[in-house]
């Protein structure tokens, strides 16, 4: 984006900007301490991370990305840039999906779409591991569907490592989730924590750029509520969230949603949030100014 194409309306509101990304920052900040991330180490990858949007900004405006533009941008110092942008070949490899947590989407998402996995209020339904018959239904046959190189065993002990499955008494396999997300991984669920965050700021930030039409980013938020309500509506949001998640899950898996060959590729996020916590205390008021004297 040019220095010209930049929305002017943003640099008018950046104490509510500051505001706003001091707040969103603190679990941020959080998970840094308690992972042993300190301040110099997140600094210097937000340094980084400053280089490498200028270099995009200025690749897609009028000027060329040379430092002294990078460093006008940012506000880095020009010596800063030019060895951060040496470095670049040395950063850390490009963000992805951990290995098994591709195939393993690929089969919640089936499980979660196909009539033949799902029970008679359109949930995941529980899979014998091998078919009782030839034909019938089963995680094996799941599995096998996707890929033949990979063994179904392998596959079942890794989602009940992450928790995404459990097997009961019948020795039935249940997805415990409806949505693949580990509760067990940190490197699975850091990559949803990058990928889940990412997408939903880089929504609001295309809302208040007002560059195109504008994407679905709601909410509905309450104070002064009791914990047991909130509990109430956490189980309220998360079955009627799935259903939402569903639906486009089984509208992509019913075919006809995939890019034709030599056609530009899109991809897509839609997901729910829920948080709940005790009510922040307000800060504290500042003392009153001391009374002038009597002239």
């Amino acid at each position: 984006m040019s220095d010209s194409a930049r929305p002017a309306d943003l640099q008018e509101h950046v104490p509510a900007l500051m505001a706003a990304m001091r707040r969103l920052l603190r679990p941020l900040v959080r998970l840094a301490m308690r992972g042993g991330i300190t301040f110099p180490a997140l600094s210097d990858l937000v340094k980084g991370l400053y280089i490498e949007v200028a270099e995009a900004e200025g690749a897609d405006g009028d000027g060329a990305a040379t430092d002294s533009r990078v460093s006008m941008l940012t506000g880095v110092h020009r010596k800063y840039v030019k060895r951060l942008r040496d470095e670049a070949s040395t950063r850390s490899a490009a963000f992805s999906m951990p290995r098994g947590l591709s195939m393993g989407a690929r089969i919640a998402a089936l499980w979660n779409s196909l009539p033949d996995y799902l029970d008679g209020n359109g949930a995941p339904r529980p899979l014998p591991r091998q078919p009782a018959s030839p034909g019938e239904p089963s995680f094996d046959g799941l599995v096998a569907s996707l890929s033949k190189d990979i063994r179904a065993r392998v596959v079942l002990d890794e989602f009940l490592r992450l928790g995404v499955a459990s097997i009961d008494e019948q020795g039935r396999v249940h997805l415990v989730h409806s949505a693949f997300v580990p509760s067990a991984g940190i490197e699975e669920r850091a990559y949803y924590l990058g990928r889940n965050v990412h997408d939903h700021l880089a929504a609001i930030t295309h809302n208040l750029e007002g560059a195109g039409r504008p994407l679905p980013e709601r909410c509905v938020h309450y104070e002064n509520l009791s914990k047991e309500a909130c509990e109430s509506l956490l189980a309220l949001a998360e079955k009627n969230g799935m259903k939402a998640l569903r639906s486009v899950n089984e509208r992509v898996q019913a075919g006809g949603a995939t890019a034709q060959p030599g056609e530009p590729q899109w991809q897509m996020n839609f997901g729910m949030y829920f948080y709940m916590a005790p009510a922040e205390a307000p800060p504290p008021a500042a003392p009153d100014a001391p009374e002038a004297p009597d002239a």
